[in-house]
């Protein structure tokens, strides 16, 4: 588990390479959720989501060596377009496996940053099938994009600027796909103001994270059917312990409220974000009680939405 120095050295590494996004607030949405809501803009960050984060801080610190046998990574377009630029950024190569139903905008998303990809069926067996040979032809270095000490705590650099900004937060909202945000989230949440509670926001549709909670060990998703392209994975063996431990609830959203949710963020918000961002939303307004009267932090993850596609 990473410490909260892990994160407080993470950020000072991958300051140079990031943004320090923006915390919005909206008087219409704080008025429909009857709570104070701040919301984390990392649809605003490098590569268009919160991934470069983790990416950056972890390539850092290969070694020459690692960088020159080249990068592999599976991913459903985040992960991939940030590593790709993250070792763009130090010369080297990345080759990122991707479901082939994957959004145009996220393809073109990895292969701007400098990515080549290499497809697999949308299922997580044939992504790991897939790259596992990928990595035993080439000898390339895996980077995953959750299950590692330093992509958690590169990812914990979002909530620790969230708390810097606005310390008497009585909330945070994350989502939950690997478990790599929430993780890195609980672990600088939680260190830093320990009476804060911390919640994950997941699909219904895929969600592995809230029964493995439930239940005490990793279950396995029963479905992917989500328009949240971004939070499809299987939770990570990595974040799971720590989300077990530290995390004060996940809450699964409906279809229709995560598209309601990201409708009204466009709307009266004036920004884009992605789907897998709106389920914060979708998850304060769907639990409502939960929230009334409380100052909440919502990370909107990324804004890497295809517009050709848009779900209304």
């Amino acid at each position: 588990m990473p410490s909260f120095k892990d994160i407080q050295d993470a950020h000072e590494r991958i300051r140079p390479f990031i943004h320090r996004t923006s915390v919005l607030s909206n008087a219409s949405l704080n008025k429909l959720s009857g709570a104070e809501l701040f919301f984390k803009c990392e649809n605003f960050q490098k590569a268009g989501s919160f991934k470069i984060r983790g990416a950056t801080n972890t390539v850092l610190q290969l070694t020459q060596e690692e960088l020159d046998r080249g990068i592999v990574t599976a991913s459903s377009g985040n992960h991939g377009a940030a590593l790709s630029m993250a070792v763009s950024n130090r010369g080297g190569k990345t080759t990122v496996v991707m479901p082939n139903n994957t959004p145009k905008m996220k393809v073109d998303n990895v292969e701007r940053n400098g990515g080549k990809i290499v497809w697999c069926e949308p299922a997580q067996e044939s992504r790991e099938k897939v790259l596992k040979e990928l990595l035993a032809e080439t000898g390339a270095v895996l980077v995953h994009p959750y299950n590692d000490d330093r992509i958690i705590a590169g990812q914990g650099t979002a909530a620790k600027e969230l708390l810097e900004d606005h310390l008497d937060l009585d909330m945070i909202v994350s989502p939950v796909s690997g478990g790599g945000l929430l993780s890195g989230t609980l672990c600088s949440a939680k260190e830093m103001n320990p009476d804060i509670k911390v919640y994950g926001a997941e699909p219904a549709e895929a969600d592995d994270a809230y029964r493995s909670l439930q239940l005490g060990e990793i279950q396995a998703n029963e479905t992917t059917n989500t328009i949240c392209d971004g939070l499809r994975a299987q939770i990570g063996t990595i974040p799971f312990p720590i989300i077990k431990e530290k995390v004060d609830g996940i809450i699964t959203v409906s279809e229709e409220e995560i598209i309601d949710a990201m409708g009204m963020i466009w709307e009266r918000m004036k920004i884009i974000v992605e789907p897998s961002s709106s389920v914060t939303l979708a998850a304060v307004l769907k639990d409502k009680e939960v929230f009334t009267g409380k100052k909440v932090g919502l990370i909107l993850s990324g804004g890497n939405v295809d517009l050709d596609h848009l779900p209304w």
